[in-house]
Order: structure tokens, then sequence, then C-alpha cells
């Protein structure tokens, strides 16, 4: 019994270990996207976390645009044009791009920058591996046209649109020793203690230091056989220094060691990503001097090592077995609490985040941690008096470091300094390390030195005495913002310098030229902010001009004054004592006017959904009343088919009124009230009729009671209507469809115009094309026999 006990533990403990080494990798994550449809200009976000052990990132998107050739891509417009983007750590934003799109395919990625942009494909698989992009979150970005327009407000918008699904899973190693697509490729973590400085490395007034060093004490490799190493930095350091000690070169052939002078231990370093041959942030070779990166970046840092040159010869033997043995160790230098830069003399200030009364999530203000919170800005310069001078003698250096939280990616940082005589400062930020003058990722010395290269650094209108700029869609994470004091001579410590420094949603406001709205990505992660401009500007902050002055006259005059062609069918309808119809076409003009004033930004005089709605409505119900008004049936019969089409036009106007497939179903309807109005008619007239349908004995009588029905309804049809009216008012009809389908966001005032005058000028045909025939008609047909008329009308054409 006791046997089968251990044996039974023994296989249990086998089969455990063979499921978790089985497979070298696992998913870690899968995110499943549902199947979405984008409109003109519509755009949705997907955030990805990526965990630092993490070995590729596949996506699958799928969707139902058509491929278009490289040469066509150039030729399409932007407007139009389906994009997909890629950011590191926030929100791509294709609007701001300077650089034009990629012409190379999404499945030729060979590395991600900052951020870039493709063509969308009907089907895109991505596989994305720890040598290509770094942890941390990513955001994928799905766009239906792009361009300073896509913010503009409009009342309808015309283009395709397009669906698309995806799939995004992340894989991670079975084994955290081992990274790489195929979880192949050992790393040797590098673990850190405290302790006191080498007299080679050792700095002034420096208090902390951590050696880290790999498990391995000396390891042996042959020529061109890399070495993986890891290291994760977590608080801010002002120096990171990889060595190599004991390097010899080790002969098979001799079984010896001897010195390798030399011998190239090549030393590459990354951030967040695994460095390669060609992909790498730094490069050394350890064997004449060591790696030291200054102020390097928080999360973990990659380091390759690739012996080479170890081919000895001997005489005349070769040796191809010759290795390469050193003991890699690196060294991280940290200032004490409040203290920063080169020699840990300059002054460093923790922000805290102070939440400001605002619908806006994430909204805030940061102060020094001490400080009042009672105002959103603090004074400068008692700041300055403990901070300390470090390169030239004439430049003071204060450093800042908040907090962007987790979520709030989709923000931007407004930095403002205002002083009352001319400001003597630069600002550099950095995310994720100190920034200097040549480390930074954003910076603003003077009008003319900047970060104008950055489609994420925004300048405001910036003066001698004032600086204000932001910081579009800055990532979470730590943020390190340095003010550079160029001018440290007693008098300008005098001035009053005030510093703010918030987390806002929508820069300067939308410029006063819309409203600032916020969303959620589709894993609802994430909350950006967006700006919803009027109907005349466009861009991320509704900054550009789309629509200029002398334009917006322009199309104010066309899409209120196109209405005036209502006057024609509403005259009409007067002047036939068609008080209905009257109604309906003055009341139609009227609210079309008053609801394009609003939409082109001249007056609203209600609200805009309400001007919209009575705009719609009253459009439907005119266009149906011309085909009930060519029926003539009784005002009882006609009453009771205005409610029943008032009803159901409401219900579409109410409801999504500006769709296209609202025109079909429009006229479809009108159709069917004149059919119906028809129907009633001829009930009523020929209801005492002799002739009907009834089968009769004698066959031929009954077939000549029928082509008389015919021949009846044929004379009625031609002398009811005046068919060049008819003509006339198709012609206008096609004409304004034609309109309809021609129109685009950017010719819309010009199209919906011609729409206007085209569809009353139709009305007003349709309704003259209905003849007076008097009451002759209005009676019934006479009962006698086919031939018996033929034997009168014979008589008395004799």
């Amino acid at each position: 019994m006791l046997f089968n006990s251990i044996l039974f533990c023994l296989l249990t403990v086998f089969l455990l270990f063979t499921s978790s080494y089985g497979s070298a990798s696992f998913t870690l994550s899968t995110f499943t996207f549902p199947q979405t449809t984008l409109g003109p200009y519509g755009s949705s976000y997907i955030r990805v976390d990526i965990p630092p052990w993490f070995s590729a990132v596949s996506v699958v998107l799928t969707s139902d645009v058509v491929d278009l050739d490289v040469a066509r891509i150039e030729r399409v417009p932007k407007s139009s044009l389906p994009i997909i983007c890629f950011r590191d750590g926030s929100p791509p934003l294709p609007d701001a791009l300077n650089t034009s799109l990629k012409l190379s395919t999404v499945l030729g990625i060979n590395g991600l920058d900052i951020e870039q942009c493709f063509p969308m494909e009907k089907n895109i698989t991505m596989k994305l591996t720890n040598e290509l992009i770094s942890p941390g979150a990513w955001y994928i970005g799905v766009f239906n046209g792009f361009g300073a327009a896509r913010t503009q407000s409009r009342m309808i918008i015309r283009g395709p649109s397009y669906s698309f699904s995806a799939n995004i899973s992340v894989e991670a190693c079975t084994n955290s020793m081992m990274s790489g697509q195929f979880c192949n490729t050992t790393v040797n973590s590098l673990s850190c203690t405290a302790s006191s400085l080498k007299s080679t490395m050792k700095k002034p007034r420096i208090e902390n230091a951590m050696t880290c060093k790999s498990n391995f004490e000396t390891l042996c490799v042959e020529e061109g056989v890399p070495n993986l190493y890891s290291l994760d930095i977590t608080n801010a350091v002002e120096e990171f220094t990889i060595m190599a000690g004991n390097i010899k070169l080790n002969i098979t052939s001799s079984s010896n060691a001897s010195g390798a002078s030399d011998v190239k231990l090549l030393c590459f370093a990354r951030h967040g990503a695994m460095p390669t041959n060609s992909l790498y942030d730094y490069s050394s070779d350890l064997n004449k001097s060591a790696l030291v990166i200054h102020s390097p970046l928080i999360g973990r840092w990659y380091i390759r090592v690739l012996p080479v040159n170890l081919t000895k010869t001997i005489g005349d033997t070769h040796d191809s077995d010759a290795k390469a043995c050193y003991s890699l160790e690196s060294q991280m230098l940290q200032c004490p609490f409040g203290k920063a830069g080169p020699n840990c003399t300059i002054s460093s200030y923790i922000l805290q985040t102070v939440l400001k009364r605002s619908t806006i999530p994430f909204e805030s203000y940061y102060l020094p941690i001490g400080e009042g919170a009672s105002s959103a800005k603090f004074p400068l310069e008692p700041l300055l008096n403990n901070s300390s001078k470090f390169g030239e003698t004439n430049e003071t250096w204060t450093y800042f470091t908040l907090d962007i939280p987790h979520g709030a990616a989709g923000r931007n940082i407004h930095i403002q300094l205002s002083s009352d005589t001319k400001i003597s400062y630069e600002v550099y930020a950095r995310f994720g390390g100190l920034p200097s003058v040549d480390i930074r990722d954003y910076y603003y010395a003077n009008k003319t030195s900047k970060s104008d290269q950055s489609v994420f650094f925004m300048l405001n209108d910036s003066s001698d005495k004032n600086i204000d700029f932001y910081l579009i869609y800055a990532r979470e994470g730590t943020w390190s913002f340095g003010v550079r004091h160029v001018n440290t001579s007693s008098d300008s410590l005098k001035q009053k310098t005030i510093l703010s420094i918030s987390l806002e949603g929508c820069p300067n406001q939308c410029s006063s030229h819309g409203n600032c709205k916020y969303f959620f990505d589709a894993t609802g992660l994430t909350s950006y902010s967006f700006c919803e401009c009027d109907r005349n500007h466009g861009g991320f902050d509704c900054s550009i001009e789309i629509v200029s002055h002398k334009g917006h006259i322009l199309q104010s005059i066309f899409l209120i004054g196109s209405n005036a062609a209502a006057l024609l069918p509403a005259y009409w309808s007067l002047r036939q004592k068609a008080f209905a119809e009257w109604i309906l076409f003055s009341a139609s003009g009227i609210a079309s006017g008053i609801y394009h004033a609003c939409d082109v930004g001249t007056w609203c005089a209600l609200n805009f959904s309400v001007l919209q709605f009575m705009d719609f409505w009253l459009s439907f119900m005119a266009v149906i009343s011309t085909f009930v008004y060519l029926a003539t049936i009784d005002e009882v019969h006609k009453r009771a088919i205005h409610t029943a089409v008032s009803i159901f036009t409401a219900l579409i106007a109410v409801t999504n009124a500006t769709r296209s497939s609202n025109v079909v179903y429009v006229i479809v309807i009108g159709v069917l009230g004149l059919l119906i109005g028809w129907l009633i008619e001829m009930s009523s007239k020929y209801r005492s009729s002799s002739f009907s349908f009834e089968v009769s004995p004698n066959f031929h009588q009954s077939l000549l009671t029928i082509k008389l029905w015919f021949y009846n309804l044929v004379k009625a049809l031609i002398r009811r209507f005046r068919w060049g009216f008819i003509l006339a008012g198709f012609a206008a009809l096609i004409m304004a469809g034609i309109g309809w389908i021609l129109e685009t966001s950017e010719t819309y005032w010009i199209w919906h115009s011609f729409w206007h005058a085209a569809i009353y000028t139709s009305s007003f045909f349709f309704l003259c094309s209905k003849a007076d025939i008097g009451d002759a008609e209005n009676q019934p047909p006479r009962s006698e026999s086919y031939e018996l008329a033929r034997q009168d009308s014979f008589s008395r054409e004799y």
C-alpha cells in the first residue's frame, strides 16, 4: 500500500513537470473585439496591456474593406481612407501626423516607432515579439478617414462605412528565465544589492549605490554565441554602468586560459525590448571600456553580450573551439531623496495630485508636497534657492516629478509659466527619467528652439513673459520636468514666476470652437478626451479653420436661401385651395431654413435636435402629401391617410433622420398613399357600375366588359394628368437624387442646396400635373352594353 502511494505521488509530480515544460509558451491573456461598424470619420481604440515577461503579441483583424494597391493609396482622399495606427503608451492621433502614411503593408513591419499608421486591409495578421516592441500599454486605433475635418460637426456625413473585428492574444514563456519568440533564449536576471563604490567609479556626494551581478560568476562562450541579461530599474537612477571583468581566452587545444586583449566583447543594451545587433539603445566594447548610461529610463533593461574575434592561430594550427570567459557586473548610482543630477546637488521635488471639481475624469493639477492646495499654481523662485549649478557656470536646474494615473493616457499635460518680467527659464520634459539638454522627450527654450518636430507637443500663444504648452495624450507613469534657469544673477532671482502643471481633458478648451467630450476605449480601461468642433473648425483642438468667414456667409446664403423654392408648391397649393398642402410646404421651407441657419452656426431658434426633427419630419410629410394630392378623394379619407403617414414619418425622423434609406422609404410610402387613394376613388366611383368581374355565361360578353374597364381606366389616367408636368417632375426628382448621391462632407453645402431647389421644384411640377377635369368624370359610367354604345355612336356619326 505504501509503495503504491509513493508510486502515485511520483507519477503525479512527473505529469505536472511534463505539463509545465511540455509547451514553451502559454497564452497569458486574450481579447476578442466584436464586429463593429465604423461610419465616415468613425474611430475606435483598443488597449493591449503587455507585461515585461511576454514573448509575443498576436493581432488578427478582419474587415470588409477593399484592399488598395500601393500605387493608388496616395490618390485616395484622407477623408475616406481607412487606416490602422499603433502607438506605445497612449492613443494614436493620425490627424496630427506630419508624415505621410507608410506605403508598405502591415505584414512588413520590422519594428514599431512611437506611432505608425498603415492602410487598413481586409485581413491583417501580425505577431510582434519582444524584439520588436517593448512591454507596457499599447494602443491600436482604427479610423475610417482622418484629417482636420474629422472633428468638424456636420448635419449629414456622407461616405462609405466598413466593419471589422479583432482578436488579440498575449503569450508568455512557461519558464521565467526563457525569452524570445519561441521561448528558446535563456535570460539571466541580474540581482542587485547595496554596496560601496569602487574607487574608479566613485562620484562625489553620491550616497546610494547598487551592485548587480548574475548568479553565474564566470561564463565561457564560443564566438558569435550571445548571452542575454535582464535588469529592473524601479526608481530614478543617475547612472547605470555595465562592466566585464576577468576577461580571458580559453583555448581548447592548449587547455589553458590567457589574456584576450584582441577579443571584442560587444555589449548591446535596450530598454523594454530584447536587443539585437541592429536594434539597440546603447552599445560598447566591454573589453575596452564600460558601458555608461546616464539617466536611464525606469523599467526593464535587456543586455546582450556577444564575443567576437575569438579565433586564434597558434603556429600553423587554427583553433575554432576558442571560448571567451568573463564575469558581468553592473552598478547603479542613486541620489538621496530630494536630490538629483550628476553630482546629486540639484533639488528634486515630488508633486502631489489634487483632483479638480470637473465632470471629466482624471482632471487634476500638481503641487509640491507640503504646499497648500488652495491654488493650482505655485511660485518657482523659492524652490530655486536650494538648487545647485552643474555643467555651465551660468545655469541652474530644478526637477519636478509627477505620476499620470493608470487609465489616464488620453489626457494632456498642461505646463504654464508666467512672470512679471522676461522669463529666463527653459522647460524640459521626459517620461521615465530625468531630462537634460541633450536627453529629453519635449522641451521649450524660446520661440525658435522648441519641440516643433513632435506632433504631440502643442504650443499656445507664448511671449517673453509667458510660456504655455501641452503634451498631447501623455502616457501613464512617471514624468519628470526640468526647469533650467539660464540666468542665475541675483536680480533674476527677484522676479516672480508662477508655475502651473495640470492634467486636462482637451487642450485650450477646444479653442472656444467646440465641446470637450470623453470616451473609453474598447476594453474600458482608458478614458480619452476628444473635441467636437463647430461647423467652421476642425483639428484635434478645433484650432484649424475649415470654413472661412467669407465661405461661412456663402454657405449660409445657399443652404438657407435655397429653401425659398418651397414657395412654388406652397403658392400652387394655396391657389388650388389645398390648405393642408399649403401649410405643409410653407412649414417645411421655414423649418428647413431655420434648421440650416443653426447648422451653419448663424442662429439657433431652438435646440438643434428639435430643429433637425422638425426639418426632416416636415420634409417627409411634404413629399408624401404631394403623392396623396394626386388622388382625388374626399377629405375624410385624406385625413385618415395623413394621420397614419404622420405617425410613421415621425418615428423615422426621431430615430435616425439622416440615413439615406429614408428617402426611399418616403417615396415608397408616398406611392402607396397614391395607390390607396386611387383604390378608394375607384371603389366609390364604380360601385354602381353594371359591369363587373363576375363570371358571365357569355365569355365574349365578359371579355368585352374587361376591355371596357381598362379602356375607361387608361382614358381617365390620360385625362387626369398634364403629362408634360409629370415628365418635368420626374426630371427634377432625378436631379434631386443625383444631388443627394453626390453629397460629401466637403461639397455638402453645394449639393444639399441643389437638393432643396430640386425637390421643391419637383413637388411643384407634380402638383401642377393634376388636371382640372370638372364634375363629368365624377359621374359613374353608363350601364349600357358595349354593342349598344357602338350603335348609338355609329348612328350619330351618320
